[in-house]
């Protein structure tokens, strides 16, 4: 499984995270945090930690009813920095690293704020070496709207073997099985290695990550090419 992928990394990270709400920049936090790695060998290592809440004094009611996690759960959790220190270690602990998410972008700049907010220098080189792969933008380009890991689930004959119940490691299992059937699919996973698509409606986020290439891709990409090609004939 993923062995194109596998002769530029020695592991491929799929993680995931719930959180408070939308703005990492100063109202909201990662409450749960879950990666799985897998190596070139098959062998896999899991985390799946909630983290105390910070930034608010309760946990807002739509994202409980949402996720399930309530504020005893979180009473319970772990201090961020212990949680992203956990996943720091995930990725340093074998060589190159893949990470996979679905909306990529918005798990990624939870993790980046948090690092930041560690001030730990060592931690955000040891981020910043990895790759980043989007499904989301894989799936853009493969299906029509809508593109949430839910659909993709769907689409691809997984329900009665993976759940979407928007919890961390849930999706994290989930995420794995649909980004198998994207590769067996077609093996071009790693053209959208670093490369992110957006809304054209809302254009990109405003916080970028450095080595991602972000391109405009409409609602209706799955009608023309592969967002790489489009970047490859400067269209």
């Amino acid at each position: 499984m993923f062995e194109k992928l596998f002769e530029k990394y020695n592991q491929i990270i799929f993680f995931d995270t719930e959180t408070t709400g939308f703005n990492p920049e100063s109202l909201d936090q990662v409450i749960e945090l879950a990666a799985i790695s897998i190596d070139k060998h098959g062998r896999q290592q899991e985390m799946d930690e909630f983290i105390k809440l910070f930034k608010k004094p309760e946990l807002p009611a739509n994202i409980t009813e949402l996720t399930g996690i309530t504020n005893e759960t979180l009473s319970k959790g772990r201090d961020e920095k212990d949680v992203i220190h956990e996943f720091v270690n995930m990725i340093q602990y074998n060589g190159k690293t893949l990470l996979i998410a679905h909306n990529a972008q918005f798990d990624l700049k939870f993790i980046v704020y948090a690092i930041h907010r560690n001030k730990n220098r060592d931690w955000m080189q040891i981020f910043n070496d990895c790759d980043y792969l989007d499904t989301f933008t894989v799936y853009k380009d493969r299906r029509q709207y809508p593109h949430r890991l839910e659909s993709a689930i769907v689409q691809y004959h997984l329900i009665n073997k993976v759940k979407n119940s928007h919890r961390a490691i849930d999706d994290c299992r989930a995420l794995i099985e649909v980004t198998r059937c994207m590769y067996e699919e077609k093996e071009d996973l790693d053209r959208y290695v670093n490369l992110f698509g957006f809304n054209p409606k809302y254009g990109p986020d405003e916080k970028r990550l450095k080595k991602v290439v972000y391109m405009s891709q409409s609602m209706d990409a799955y009608l023309g090419k592969p967002l790489y090609e489009t970047i490859k004939k400067g269209v």
